[in-house]
């Protein structure tokens, strides 16, 4: 082989080495005796399905951790955000799922402040040494996808998002309860594209 075939096979070795590291898991493994934070609103509580059939009950079953289930329907980012060091502080969690901002959407609310508040949410879990992972909520039009606020703040803070989730699930009658919550089957399909993406990401 000649020097150069030799200098372009290590070459290319290079290029691929460096192309698997950017594909590298954005989560630290939890332990097993970890608690996951399922922080939300009433897509988190699990309305529109019988007691025990909501997302977080369902990723505890599938995945084994423990998953406390932390969603108050009806609640706004501003709510959360008050409720959320209590929560922090109860649970100790490892890692925390955010979903909220639903009730911000519905009510005409200002998505800058929505914004700046999941932001502080965020913040306030990575300051106590949180992982998290932010799920988008879509914006109050027909078919419509995750509003743009949530890619924003998971570039801004290094965070984890499954993005179209919650529009992809309501965009199926079959996992509707009513126009804006999920049966079980739908918060089912949510725990498991949830437990796929902790697997992915190097958490599970």
């Amino acid at each position: 082989m000649t020097w150069f075939g030799r200098s372009s096979r290590w070459l290319l070795a290079g290029v691929l080495l460096a192309l698997a590291g950017c594909g590298e898991p954005a989560l630290e493994p939890l332990p097993r005796d970890a608690t996951i934070l399922a922080f939300g609103d009433s897509l988190t509580e699990g309305v529109g399905a019988p007691e025990g059939a909501a997302y977080p009950e369902q990723l505890a079953r599938l995945t084994g951790w423990t998953v406390v289930n932390a969603g108050v329907a009806g609640e706004t980012t501003a709510e959360g955000l008050r409720r959320l060091p209590e929560a922090l502080k109860a649970h100790a969690p490892a890692l925390m799922i955010l979903l909220m901002g639903g009730n911000d959407v519905l009510r005409n609310h200002d998505l800058a402040v929505a914004k700046r508040n999941l932001g502080d949410m965020i913040e306030q879990a990575q300051a106590s040494g949180v992982a998290v992972v932010l799920v988008g909520v879509p914006e109050k039009s027909l078919f419509s996808q995750s509003a743009p606020l949530y890619e924003q703040l998971a570039e801004e803070h290094g965070v984890v998002l499954v993005d179209d989730l919650v529009a992809g699930l309501l965009r199926r009658p079959g996992y509707k309860a009513d126009a804006v919550h999920l049966n079980a089957e739908g918060y089912r399909a949510m725990a498991e594209r949830l437990a796929e993406v902790l697997r992915d990401e190097g958490a599970l």
